[in-house]
């Protein structure tokens, strides 16, 4: 499902304001408050996730990684990272990471347009080939059908932000 162009729009965060650094906090509180294995374990204070957010945008301002964000008339709900910066052997990489959309916002299309904006980016900047990691069973559908190809599952690769481990998928997209 295509997301509605008249109620969602995707731009470019590269110096987030405070206000914007604590949206995408409640983002990814509420992720990983639903089951999102996203790095976190639960609790995940409002703190650290600020903290998070504020090397995430450190990055975005030197221009290592890009950070875009899905907004709505309520504001930021859903986010999504191209890591730029690669070792020189890997010029032509990129990393996608921290697809995040609310709970409430979801099975809108949201996360959809997060990935098309975030292979756009990706070109943009040069990059041919993304990868991804995805815990098994949360976004595979969507994966698939934008056209990843999934290249394995590595089991017990991290744990659930309630404890209790679990397998990840990695995917790659070649970019023309």
């Amino acid at each position: 499902m295509a997301a509605d162009p008249a109620s969602v729009s995707i731009r470019r965060l590269t110096a987030p304001a405070d206000a914007e650094l604590h949206a995408l906090a409640d983002i990814l509180i509420d992720c990983v408050d639903g089951g999102a294995s996203v790095s976190f374990m639960q609790p995940l204070t409002a703190e650290r996730a600020l903290a998070f957010w504020r090397k995430v945008a450190a990055d975005a301002v030197r221009g290592a990684r890009v950070l875009l964000v899905a907004e709505d008339r309520t504001g930021i709900v859903g986010t999504v990272q191209v890591v730029l910066e690669q070792p020189e052997n890997q010029p032509h990489r990129g990393d996608v990471a921290k697809m995040l959309v609310l709970r409430k916002a979801r099975k809108r299309g949201i996360g959809e347009a997060l990935m098309h904006a975030a292979e756009d980016a990706a070109r943009q900047a040069g990059k041919t080939l993304l990868v991804l990691d995805t815990a098994s069973g949360d976004a595979d559908r969507l994966y698939a059908r934008l056209g990843w190809v999934f290249a394995g599952t590595i089991p017990d690769y991290a744990l659930w932000p309630g404890g209790g481990l679990c397998a990840t998928n990695i995917y790659y997209r070649k970019l023309t």
